[in-house]
């Protein structure tokens, strides 16, 4: 055999793993597949899918300002005036006056000495940890911290290490570890302030106290809590009064601020640090202007319309109460994202086919994104939901998960 023969038998094809995915395959022969459901009306409580018109639970529009006329004017008139793009990174020709403004507005509201803007929420995780976190430093993160965070600890140089979700008894093992072996580098850590898929809170106050006791940073990402959790929409440390102990707060634009995009609120000298580092905000085009224009609308309302987060809490409680009354396993949620526990996979992908057939818009959450066999539907409510929509909802949730025997 020659050597080409031989090097030949040794290759493998890059594409293998493509070809012998069949996953998603095997669902939609089931008739079963939900997921890239195109949708053709504007985001809202209810939308129209295949020309049939549903109730939406599946957003995260918690505000309900996706479709609100003075956001959607304030976007078309920042369109007009600045163009559809901005054609390069911040770092170079792509900052707006418009980006500089709502940098500004960002850390007054979040009560921190400065902001910045990034593309995406997702970006705003990488950006500001793979660049913090050096050769010589640790992150430490929740094992239910978000996809962004896992990723963003991969990215930076420092060595990951995770602790179990919400125990704040193994962050203080783990960190105790780390120096009982010699570490002495920095130490960072970062958690979701809301949890995406349970709707369960940090244990902020214990965080912080473990934290300090050893010296670490903290980092929350609030994708989930600002305009949710706090009195005046600011998230998780305003929830429980610790503003000024956090150190890095992160936020997205795509979820209650009705747009795309994400920030990092903190000090002046991290942020400025960030600015000139972090590859993901030097490298990527920025946030084109009718969405940060949309965004600096939404703060407006936020900071004038209080109720809106008022009629949010009052529709979440409602939903809490009554899947709790009506037998169904909620988890330990204490926000407007409220999970469905239902166990096999195949079993979750029933149970929704057979809601969206009643006309309700769920998300189906599989592994990875949860453990295997701990799949669940993933609901959640907005401030604009009315006590008709709701009320379907649940009507439509007893009816099926009776039938299929979630509930008895």
């Amino acid at each position: 055999m020659s050597v080409s023969e031989n090097t030949t038998d040794l290759k493998t094809d890059l594409f293998e793993k493509c070809i012998n995915f069949t996953r998603a395959d095997e669902v939609k022969a089931a008739g079963l597949y939900p997921y890239f459901q195109p949708i053709s009306s504007a985001p809202g409580n209810e939308v129209t899918i295949n020309g049939k018109k549903m109730i939406m639970i599946g957003s995260n529009n918690y505000l309900g300002m996706t479709n609100d006329p003075r956001v959607k004017e304030a976007a078309a008139n920042a369109a007009l005036k600045y163009g559809s793009g901005c054609t390069g990174s911040r770092y170079l020709n792509g900052t707006l006056d418009l980006h500089v403004e709502l940098e500004e507005r960002l850390a007054k509201f979040t009560k921190r000495e400065s902001a910045l803007v990034f593309s995406t929420g997702f970006q705003s995780n990488l950006g500001a940890i793979s660049c913090i976190v050096g050769k010589n430093d640790a992150v430490v993160i929740d094992r239910g911290d978000h996809a962004s965070i896992v990723e963003a600890c991969r990215l930076s140089y420092g060595k990951t290490y995770k602790f179990a979700h919400n125990n704040m008894e193994d962050l203080d093992r783990v960190l105790g570890n780390l120096y009982k072996n010699g570490f002495r580098g920095g130490v960072l850590v970062v958690v979701d302030g809301v949890f995406s898929m349970e709707g369960d809170i940090i244990d902020l106050p214990n965080l912080v106290e473990v934290a300090k006791k050893h010296g670490a940073r903290i980092m929350v990402d609030d994708a989930h809590a600002v305009g949710v959790l706090g009195k005046g929409g600011r998230g998780t440390a305003e929830h429980f009064d610790l503003i000024d102990k956090i150190d890095i707060q992160m936020g997205t634009f795509s979820k209650s601020f009705a747009s795309i995009g994400g920030f990092i609120a903190a000090s002046s000298n991290t942020i400025n640090f960030i600015k000139h580092h972090s590859r993901e905000l030097i490298f990527s085009a920025s946030l084109p202007p009718s969405s940060t224009a949309a965004v600096l609308k939404v703060l407006d309302i936020i900071e004038t319309e209080p109720e809106r987060i008022q009629n949010l809490w009052k529709n979440a409680h409602k939903m809490h109460t009554e899947f709790r009354r009506l037998g169904f396993d909620i988890g330990a949620t204490q926000t407007p994202i409220v999970p469905v526990m239902v166990g096999e996979d195949m079993d979750c992908f029933a149970f929704w086919k057979a809601l969206f057939e009643e006309g309700i818009f769920t998300n189906p959450a599989i592994s990875p994104a949860v453990p295997p066999g701990q799949a669940l539907l993933r609901t959640s409510y907005t401030a604009t939901h009315t006590d008709e929509h709701l009320d379907r909802v649940l009507e439509v949730f007893e009816k099926i998960g009776k039938k299929i025997g979630i509930i008895s």
